[in-house]
């Protein structure tokens, strides 16, 4: 889906917290005990699985065979699958996503791709990066990767709309929209900045020689510490969740 690399140990230390904040997005699917839901961006599989033990009958995707085969390792089933492009017709109730939708930068191709997949009368349910997301650390990378030698806009890797921007891509798409909340959530980060980064840095670190890369991810904490790191040397990340239902009518 991305330039993105990933590993699923090194997600799971560095960026456990995705799961942990993203579990309210469950509650808004309502009753799912029975239904075929798709979790898409399934990540290691630690949502999936809750959705599973809800009673749903449920299918993980993702564009990493490394998370895929995390999810499966929860005896989940799983599916490498791009989500620009899902390979399902009128076979899921629900379509679920927790901060996957925006590392998938062609969002029409997405959501056309999910309408597909969802049956008349099904929701799409999803928490993704929205307007403000990490707004710092965006500046400050395109800042670094300029000084590195680097396109930032050829590298950036992210999508982050506002709410008028999504409700107006989802109509566009066929859905119907029925709750679209902005919703700032700063976000401690338990390894740091260098772990957030390691782990979501990729695509611009990947483009550096390997004896660059930690001078280009110091370089980074260096100009976020005055907004994002506190006295006692904690960090905290400038989250903005954008969070929706959409169903199809």
């Amino acid at each position: 889906m991305t330039s993105q690399r990933w590993n699923a140990e090194s997600y799971h230390h560095h960026a456990g917290f995705v799961a942990v904040l993203g579990a309210p997005v469950l509650d808004l699917l309502g009753p799912v005990d029975g239904q075929d839901v798709l979790d898409l961006g399934c990540g290691d599989g630690v949502l999936t699985e809750r959705l599973q033990a809800m009673g749903a009958r449920v299918l993980g995707v993702d564009g990493s065979p490394e998370m895929v085969a995390a999810t499966r390792a929860r005896g989940v089933p799983a599916e490498v699958a791009d989500g620009h492009a899902l390979p399902y017709q009128a076979r899921f109730d629900a379509v679920f996503s927790n901060a996957a939708l925006h590392w998938m930068t062609r969002p029409d191709e997405v959501l056309r791709s999910v309408f597909r997949a969802v049956r008349p009368g099904g929701r799409f349910v999803a928490e993704m990066g929205g307007q403000g997301n990490v707004a710092a650390e965006v500046v400050a990378l395109h800042v670094a990767a300029r000084e590195f030698g680097l396109d930032p806009a050829a590298l950036h890797p992210w999508y982050f709309p506002s709410r008028a921007e999504q409700a107006g891509r989802l109509e566009a798409a066929g859905f119907s929209v029925q709750k679209m909340d902005l919703i700032p959530r700063p976000t401690p980060l338990p390894t740091g900045m260098l772990g957030w980064m390691r782990t979501f840095a990729g695509p611009f670190t990947r483009h550096l020689e390997e004896q660059r890369r930690e001078p280009f991810l110091r370089r980074v904490e260096e100009m976020l510490a005055p907004a994002l790191r506190d006295c006692q040397g904690a960090w905290t990340a400038d989250y903005v969740r954008l969070r929706f239902i959409a169903t199809k009518d």
